[in-house]
């Protein structure tokens, strides 16, 4: 019997995980505090841990997971920067993620979040519950004949792409690795990073972070985008510095933001935080803008979603438990 940690557990996960088979081969330790180097120890007894993105595996947590006799870390996500790999890699201890549980999870919470945000739909709902049908204030714009710009052409960014050539949107996008024949069969153009910012209505993220991408845009970046545009980030937070974002809302330079990831989240998304006093200035300053949407990382949450991450994860913990090679694209160490 595999005996897995299994930190920040939320309702859904452990639903989702106990649903999978095999039920008898791996014993579940299931925690709702997150890792890091001092809850680290309440993996004693356990031969992997299974974590989410807020988990803190830098080298002080994974030092004292390698000397509980840790061997195995399961990312039930597909970002990684969370996790130093090099340490882990020194520490002799495996490091896999799940690279595409749901690409068209996150590509349609993307496109909901630009409709809801362009036709005020989230503003029109309240009025309408207190008896207020007046249509002031509710304008938006047709996405048809649209420029949209897609940073990043992963399958998450193939799939928003395809769904706003669908709108009949002119699709622009840039990667450092484009992929010319997906291009030339779904009518998208690739086009360098500045010709995207300064032509797109409406641009989405769909990029990694990496050192190169962090405040990917920044105060640079928005005075080349053109005034008005619309900016959605289902991707990395950090790929956006928030301090200049709010600049350019205040000047009608940007003239909207739809964010289902923040700058920084660590400690806030995630968890019903109704009853506390505001912690984050900047992301109170944000929620003031009636122009700005804001959902909680939820982009993956959809059941197909949940059920591939809990798969793929627990195939890995059962081929690592029999010494097996790990699935295909999802190893980091």
């Amino acid at each position: 019997m595999l005996e897995v940690a299994f930190f920040d557990t939320k309702t859904y996960d452990r639903r989702s995980f106990e649903s999978v088979p095999p039920k008898d081969g791996i014993k579940w330790n299931f925690h709702e505090f997150r890792l890091q180097a001092d809850t680290a120890k309440l993996a004693q007894g356990a031969k992997a841990v299974c974590v989410f993105v807020n988990d803190k595996l830098d080298q002080p947590c994974l030092k004292i997971l390698a000397e509980l006799g840790v061997r195995m870390i399961a990312l039930r996500c597909a970002g990684f920067n969370n996790v130093d790999l090099q340490a882990a890699k020194d520490l002799k201890m495996n490091v896999v993620r799940v690279p595409a549980y749901s690409p068209h999870a996150v590509a349609e919470h993307t496109v909901g979040l630009l409709l809801t945000l362009n036709r005020k739909i989230h503003r029109a709902y309240n009025r309408v519950r207190e008896h207020n049908f007046a249509l002031n204030g509710l304008v938006g714009f047709d996405i048809a004949g649209k420029n949209v710009g897609i940073i990043g052409t992963g399958r998450i960014g193939k799939i928003t792409a395809q769904i706003f050539r669908g709108f009949e949107a002119n699709v622009v996008a840039c990667d450092p690795f484009p992929d010319s024949a997906w291009a030339e069969a779904k009518g998208v153009k690739y086009v360098s990073f500045d010709e995207l910012l300064t032509t797109s209505d409406i641009l989405s993220l769909h990029a990694p972070l990496t050192p190169e991408t962090k405040h990917l845009l920044c105060e640079n970046t928005f005075r080349k985008m053109k005034r008005g545009v619309f900016i959605i980030n289902t991707s990395r937070g950090k790929l956006i510095h928030t301090k200049s974002l709010i600049d350019s809302l205040k000047s009608g330079h940007v003239g909207g933001v739809a964010l289902d990831v923040y700058e920084e989240e660590e400690g806030i998304f995630f968890e019903d935080r109704s009853e506390d006093v505001a912690l984050d200035d900047v992301l109170a300053r944000l929620l003031t803008f009636p122009n700005v949407l804001i959902t909680s990382h939820q982009a993956f949450l959809t059941e197909e979603a949940l059920h591939e991450i809990s798969r793929v994860t627990t195939e890995n913990l059962q081929k690592f438990d029999r010494n097996e090679p790990f699935l295909s694209g999802t190893v980091l160490t």
